[in-house]
């Protein structure tokens, strides 16, 4: 158990660890460009998980602290090691590698497009693959290290991005008219081979 704990503690007041991780997954938030610019209410809420994560993660792991109070320290932690190191870390970080993945995927074609519709690609597939793509990477993190602040942030995020997703899918409608709502109707939202047609798929 002693070793256990030991372990624990390394991956504590590390706030050097915590502001460098902070600076990485923000950083996607200047250099990704999207179908259309994005509010800073869905990013503010993306930023303020990506804080909360990392601040309890290698900084001070307060959700641990808090839960263990009622389940003993030693052992609460132990357990909670036991989980990360058995399924939550590999599974996180798969999760959170497609995620980036999809970023990076549907970053390539609009860098490409010049204000055109981008229907290319893995916009074959998915009519927003970045929204789903920074959702992958949110979900694989919590996965990985879930907190009291990430388990409540994260449906808010969800929410969030769907909606930005339909505003954005308005005005792409606005501006292409007849030749996105077709791409609209033979594409699915967010879920690959899942029908597009009627409300626009999910």
């Amino acid at each position: 158990m002693v070793g256990g704990l030991e372990t624990f503690n390394l991956y504590t007041d590390r706030w050097d660890l915590v502001l460098a991780s902070i600076i990485l997954f923000a950083a996607f938030l200047l250099f990704v460009p999207f179908r259309k610019k994005v509010g800073w209410r869905a990013h503010g809420i993306y930023t303020s998980f990506i804080i909360a994560l990392f601040a309890e993660m290698f900084g001070f792991p307060l959700t641990i602290y808090f839960i263990s109070s009622y389940f003993g320290r030693i052992t609460f932690q132990n357990e909670f090691l036991s989980y990360m190191n058995s399924s939550g870390m590999p599974v996180g970080l798969v999760v959170t590698g497609f995620g980036l993945l999809l970023v990076i995927a549907g970053w390539r074609p609009i860098y490409r497009s010049k204000e055109d519709l981008v229907t290319k690609g893995i916009y074959r597939y998915i009519r927003h693959p970045q929204y789903l793509g920074f959702l992958l990477i949110t979900l694989g993190w919590l996965i990985h290290w879930p907190t009291i602040p990430t388990v409540v942030m994260w449906p808010i995020l969800v929410v969030i991005y769907y909606k930005l997703a339909r505003r954005e899918e308005k005005e792409m409608e606005e501006r292409f008219g007849d030749k996105y709502l077709l791409y609209k109707e033979s594409v699915p939202m967010f879920i690959p081979w899942v029908s597009g047609k009627g409300k626009g798929g999910a």
